[in-house]
């Protein structure tokens, strides 16, 4: 309770550009088949995030059956499920300072899952490279399964480039997995990486997370039960907060535009947010390199939270 409460009082002494949801808190209990993992309030309805631990998929909820649980009694009812093993596993990938957290789905997969991060920037989202893919894949998966992880920041400069993307999920074109990528994203350039993205001083992982939860719910989007480490960067201190918040951590084993290369199940990351070109290329390049294997289905994009889940 006392943790509850600290968050609220954060969160309250933070302006940032929208309305927050009322009374927006980690929260655990169990409303039939689906984890509870937040409430809030909105108006004289009772709402809440919630993940199936069987299927990864997360849901909103309102004015539902909830029994509340402690944490440690929310750990033991998933433990046997797929959301349960990949919180234990993820604990083991705490320590490193780049890219902890899951970086591979199945190794024995054809294909690969795609992840998109929409860090903040002023520039125009690159809509040429959802094209492409379409392009790529279209009709033999329909809708493309895509992995978007997004900020806050990038949320409010960016409203038409997002809705864009919304109407591209509506019409069936893309089944989007929408991630949590922090509020502000933090970026100095002369910082070392151990003082830096989120590791910055001051830093309050809490309400980076939280806020920008309620960003994401409040644009109309579902969060997903991901959560994408600024630069891929974090410490065991803020990966167990990500943790505790019921959240699963997701890295990269191939991020195109450091030239690492894309393995089957590999989890591949790009940038379409303007900012990084190299990344855009080759990733347009190995469409174009695989196109062949695409049309005969033995090079597929992979839904996530499927693909782990089938675990």
């Amino acid at each position: 309770m006392k943790t509850i409460v600290t968050v609220l009082l954060l969160l309250s002494s933070i302006t940032s550009g929208f309305a927050q949801l009322k009374a927006y808190q980690p929260f655990f209990g169990q409303s039939g088949e689906y984890l509870v993992l937040r409430k809030w309030q909105e108006g004289t309805t009772e709402r809440y995030w919630a993940v199936h631990p069987k299927t990864l998929q997360t849901v909103l909820l309102e004015n539902a059956s909830v029994r509340p649980m402690s944490q440690e009694e929310a750990r033991s009812w998933v433990s046997r499920t797929s959301y349960g093993r990949a919180l234990y596993t993820e604990q083991t990938r705490a320590g490193a300072l780049q890219d902890a957290g899951l970086t591979r789905t199945q190794p024995n997969e054809k294909g690969f899952s795609l992840t998109m991060d929409l860090c903040p920037s002023h520039k125009p989202l690159t809509r040429s490279v959802f094209k492409d893919l379409l392009a790529a894949f279209e009709p033999e998966e329909k809708p493309v399964p895509v992995t978007i992880t997004i900020t806050g920041l990038w949320m409010q400069s960016h409203a038409d480039d997002l809705e864009w993307l919304k109407n591209l999920e509506k019409r069936g074109d893309l089944r989007i997995t929408w991630v949590n990528h922090s509020f502000h994203h933090q970026y100095n350039p002369k910082l070392p990486l151990t003082r830096n993205f989120l590791l910055t001083q001051g830093t309050n992982m809490a309400s980076e997370i939280l806020l920008n939860e309620q960003a994401m719910i409040q644009n109309g989007l579902l969060p997903s039960i991901f959560f994408r480490f600024p630069g891929l960067i974090s410490d065991k201190s803020i990966f167990d907060e990500v943790l505790n918040l019921g959240l699963l951590p997701l890295g990269s084993d191939a991020w195109l535009a450091k030239g690492q290369k894309v393995q089957p199940g590999s989890i591949v990351l790009i940038h379409p947010n303007g900012n990084e070109p190299v990344g855009i290329a080759d990733f347009v390049k190995l469409l174009k390199t695989n196109a062949s294997s695409i049309k005969k289905k033995d090079w597929l994009l992979y839904d996530l939270p499927a693909s782990l889940s089938s675990h």
